[in-house]
């Protein structure tokens, strides 16, 4: 199920407890350029034809990751681009993101872009998993 942009940007606004739209906004641009650059192939093109079509766009033209980043490096460097940012406001950040997408994937592709992630992002998504 595609959601439309303004959907998905409500659920990320009321997860994050956002005073407005723009904020949402800014934190997905940031947490989906993030995490495009840590998915490839079928998996990031899944995800992709889930989204509304401007966050698309941003996850299949990521920013670049020399290496994949774990759960930790992956809120820092979060923080570092949203200015003004904490470690702790963009774990916010990042969590009301993630978990907006994992509502928009099933659990199939769910699993798989878990797999292609570090260890922990499990609980970046929301979506613990049994270890």
């Amino acid at each position: 199920m595609t959601l439309r942009s303004e959907a998905f940007l409500d659920r990320v606004r009321e997860r994050g407890a956002y005073d407005t739209v723009a904020e949402a906004e800014r934190a997905t641009r940031v947490v989906l350029a993030l995490l495009g650059a840590h998915l490839v192939g079928d998996v990031r093109a899944r995800l992709a034809a889930r989204l509304p079509e401007q966050f698309a766009l941003i996850l299949l033209n990521p920013l670049q990751s020399a290496e994949p980043l774990s759960p930790e490096r992956f809120v820092r460097a979060t923080a570092a681009w949203i200015e003004g940012a904490t470690a702790e406001t963009a774990a916010w950040d990042v969590s009301a993101v993630l978990s907006t997408v994992a509502d928009t994937a099933e659990e199939d592709l769910m699993g798989q872009i878990l797999l292609q992630l570090p260890a922990g992002y499990d609980l970046l998504f929301g979506r613990p998993q049994p270890t």
